[in-house]
């Protein structure tokens, strides 16, 4: 049977001192109901998790004995994934899908068709929710790396940034010049005699993103990258990049 698993931040991490306090304490002993002598799995989303034995169970919070040490090395490619904020729930799918595929960091675009809007507190506020999605995402699939959820941002904004760091950058894009992805990275390999070991991926909203945007992407340096002729959802376009362009650099 497989073990629960609970979040504790990188930055109160002590192998020798684990103690889960506050909504993880909460969830561990009042939602899964866990036991003084029962084994755990905590992690530290930056690929180190231990199994421990509950030593000591109150109302403030769970001490663990130390009994099993792991740790996770980094993926063999970094991603990036500016997704446009669909609406609904959607957004929430896309990153549990996307923590559970490997990304490293998402950024939530604001575009001209972005039906959401947000912005100030509110657009905090819904970041801190969605990073908690990315957490229980992590805790369910077995994953150690917890992705970054960034500040949402204009579309300009991320080409901008992505600019100045990433140099393998892709954009999903219904649009002529569009080319597959085994096409782009030939080029790529081609000019740069081996392929990318990192990648940042855009994704539009339902209806894609403005001419005008995919026009600045491109001056920023994204390949319009074709996802086949069938018209796909904005979260399913998301997982679809992120899975083929993980795979072809995580696994090559």
């Amino acid at each position: 049977m497989a073990k629960h698993r609970f979040y504790l931040p990188a930055d109160t991490w002590n192998p020798e001192d684990l103690t889960l306090t506050g909504d993880e304490a909460h969830h561990c002993r009042d939602v899964m109901r866990c036991r003084k002598g029962e084994r755990i799995i905590v992690f530290d989303g930056a690929g180190n998790e231990v199994e421990g034995e509950i030593t000591v169970l109150s109302r403030e919070c769970i001490g663990l004995k130390p009994l099993l040490r792991n740790q996770i090395g980094r993926p063999p490619a970094s991603l990036t994934l500016g997704q446009a904020i669909p609406r609904g729930k959607n957004m929430d799918i896309i990153i549990q899908k996307a923590t559970e595929l490997g990304v490293g960091r998402i950024v939530p675009l604001i575009s001209e068709r972005t039906v959401v809007q947000l912005d100030g507190a509110e657009a905090e506020k819904k970041r801190q929710k969605w990073q908690r999605v990315a957490i229980e995402a992590c805790k369910q699939c077995g994953q150690n790396w917890l992705p970054e959820i960034a500040a949402p941002v204009t579309v300009e904004q991320f080409a901008k940034q992505a600019a100045q760091g990433d140099p393998f950058r892709l954009v999903a894009a219904i649009d002529p010049a569009a080319r597959s992805l085994k096409r782009i990275l030939a080029d790529w390999e081609e000019s740069h005699g081996s392929r990318p070991d990192s990648a940042t991926v855009m994704i539009g909203p339902e209806g894609d993103f403005t001419p005008a945007e995919i026009a600045h992407a491109r001056s920023t340096g994204f390949h319009p990258m074709t996802l086949g002729p069938i018209i796909l959802r904005s979260e399913t376009a998301a997982i679809y990049e992120i899975s083929v362009v993980g795979h072809e650099l995580m696994t090559s």
